[in-house]
């Protein structure tokens, strides 16, 4: 294995949630009143603590407003709305292979809050699968490489030992804030253009490519 430690991002990396996740926040907008979101404006946040999103989002929203906007976009995550949300092709195969190395650790750091990562474990049955996990709640938001420091001291790796493999600038840069290497897949929100500016190791165009190099 190249890494003792591999840190991967949920949302458009391990899980294509991505339709989901705009569909749900373009409702809310229009429950609170925001008005109309681009499906390009939403996938753009994706990555982020949903506080730090809708203050991106939407500039100038109250926090009355920003806090209804919140408990909507959850309301549809959870219950309002039944967008599959499937694993990208090879994530399971792909994570087994990576989880038969036992000298290696597999861990995530997502944007999601901590209720909803658990929720997405219970569903998917899923959980087993990481060592540990980071979510925005419990720590600072992507970009802040906080959540990183994290689960370095947590399972005791060096930064020199850990990657960051993620498909938006928010996941590549944080890593680079550490000097920790980072890996951009393609197939998530973020342009291959924007992730070079990242100056990634590698970069996958599917999961198990993603595999392979990290076998190699």
């Amino acid at each position: 294995m190249r890494y003792r430690l591999m840190i991967f991002d949920w949302d458009g990396t391990l899980m294509d949630s991505l339709e989901r996740i705009v569909a749900c926040m373009q409702a809310a907008s229009r429950d609170v009143g925001w008005g109309e979101l681009s499906e390009e404006a939403v996938r753009d946040i994706i990555g982020l603590g949903l506080p730090e999103a809708i203050a991106r989002l939407c500039p100038g929203i109250g926090p009355d407003q920003a806090e209804a906007l919140r408990q909507r976009y959850a309301y549809h995550f959870v219950e309002g709305d039944v967008t599959p949300m499937p694993f990208y092709p090879g994530v399971a195969e792909g994570l087994s292979r990576l989880r038969a190395d036992d000298t290696s650790r597999l861990a995530v750091a997502t944007g999601k809050s901590r209720r909803g990562l658990d929720r997405i474990f219970r569903e998917s049955d899923c959980g087993h699968w990481f060592h540990a996990s980071r979510t925005a709640d419990e720590t600072l938001s992507k970009p802040h490489p906080r959540m990183l420091e994290e689960l370095l001291d947590e399972l005791g790796v060096p930064v020199e030992e850990a990657v960051m493999i993620g498909d938006t600038e928010y996941d590549l840069e944080m890593a680079r804030a550490l000097g920790m290497d980072r890996v951009a897949v393609t197939y998530g929100v973020h342009a291959p253009e924007r992730l070079a500016l990242s100056r990634p190791a590698f970069t996958a165009h599917g999961f198990p490519e993603l595999v392979d190099w990290l076998h190699a």
